[in-house]
């Protein structure tokens, strides 16, 4: 296990509520023929960890027989396609299917962020070659603010992707926030704007609104997905089996969507593999490699004009820095300790509210309990000064949110 240190900006808001997304189990397999191959799963954010009984299986087989086995979890089955293909001296996609694109379109992403560290990672994405900026617009920020921030300091040509994760709740208070964030050239996709599971609501939305919504695959049925025209395409996620089911099912109902698998430089290596033979791949993959201060691998995959290139090597076509590997190794059981803190979202109409985590924050939200994506709205953080005011406060924040007097 090692676990790798985010960049200085986005490392900051990480630490409210996805800090051990920085976790990461490397997987090394070695066959009878001395071949190695590497794979990665972040334990705390993936489709399959890799089981002491998945490991024990694949011993003593060839990894021709095993491609396709999805319940070996990701981080082995990746370390299985990486070996084969060093074996046959092949790059994966090779073993996968035809190949459709020689460079695979590949996203930033940010985490909720107050405006000014959006467009600072929104500078930094164009400095690096990225054309595309996944985000996650919460009720807890001013998404207004924000988009604005990131228009003024990027190209035209820039696009970005709000994804909501349902926040919005319902159409009724969706529509009025989509068709204001439509104004900004730059806002090309909304994502999973309110919960999946809502059909009518997602019809509304798409008569309503111009841009291209996405929408996680599987949640509604792909059946009643497709039947009921809800969205223009999905995010789609998984083991290699389960990929090429959905990937050629899209094909078949012309539906684009993009690869969305977390990881550092070895996992983004996996999905350029894959993206390569998918047809429908279209929209720019998820990998948040741009998290990270260390790609774990010895040549950084580049991003020019919004594409990554295929690694050239055989497998994933990349060489794992295993002096990485050293430096950020550490010894599950995984335990962060983050310092006490209180969480307040102040509206704009003065009034707010506290809470003692970032799940509490959440699940508030979430249940529709204050004003959502009002103007005006911020989240501040107060770390324990040793005040009696914060220590009467922060215990009032551990039973549940607190609303203050005074904003």
């Amino acid at each position: 296990w090692v676990d790798v240190p985010f960049r200085e900006v986005p490392g900051r808001h990480m630490q409210r509520h996805l800090a051990y997304w920085s976790v990461s189990e490397v997987c090394k397999v070695t066959l009878s023929n001395g071949v190695v191959g590497w794979g990665e799963t972040l334990p705390f954010y993936t489709w399959g960890r890799v089981s002491e009984e998945a490991c024990g299986r694949v011993i003593g087989r060839s990894p021709l027989e095993l491609l396709w086995d999805d319940s070996l979890g990701a981080g082995l089955q990746m370390a299985l396609w990486d070996a084969a293909g060093r074996a046959l001296e092949m790059p994966c996609h090779v073993l996968m299917g035809p190949q459709v694109r020689e460079a695979c379109p590949l996203s930033w992403w940010c985490i909720d962020m107050p405006a000014e560290d959006w467009a600072a990672e929104a500078q930094e994405a164009v400095a690096q070659g990225y054309t595309h900026l996944k985000l996650k617009p919460r009720p807890w920020f001013d998404v207004y603010e924000q988009t604005e921030a990131i228009a003024r300091v990027v190209p035209d040509y820039f696009e970005l992707d709000h994804d909501f994760n349902g926040f919005l709740r319902d159409a009724s208070r969706a529509l009025p926030v989509l068709k204001r964030l439509e104004e900004y050239p730059h806002v090309k996709m909304f994502e999973t704007p309110i919960p999946q599971q809502d059909v009518a609501g997602y019809r509304r939305l798409r008569a309503a609104v111009e841009r291209p919504i996405a929408l996680h695959y599987g949640v509604p049925p792909i059946d009643v997905a497709l039947q009921e025209e809800i969205c223009d395409g999905f995010v789609l996620g998984g083991g290699a089996f389960r990929l090429r089911q959905q990937a050629a099912l899209c094909a078949e109902f012309r539906k684009p969507f993009w690869l969305q698998l977390v990881g550092t430089g070895i996992t983004t290596a996996w999905t350029l593999q894959l993206g390569a033979t998918f047809a429908y791949a279209r929209w720019s993959a998820i990998t948040c490699l741009n998290l990270y201060a260390d790609d774990l691998i010895m040549e950084p995959i580049q991003v020019r004009g919004g594409f990554a290139q295929l690694p050239p090597g055989p497998g994933l076509g990349i060489i794992v820095d295993q002096e990485a590997l050293e430096r950020y190794r550490i010894e599950p059981p995984v335990r962060k300790e983050f310092p006490r803190r209180l969480f307040i979202v102040r509206f704009g109409d003065g009034h707010a509210t506290c809470f003692a985590n970032a799940d509490a924050y959440h699940d508030h939200f979430y249940a529709s309990n204050d004003p959502l994506f009002q103007p005006g709205t911020r989240l501040e953080t107060w770390e324990d000064d040793g005040s009696p005011e914060f220590q009467d406060l922060y215990q009032r924040a551990q039973r549940g949110p607190v609303r203050l007097k005074e904003g």
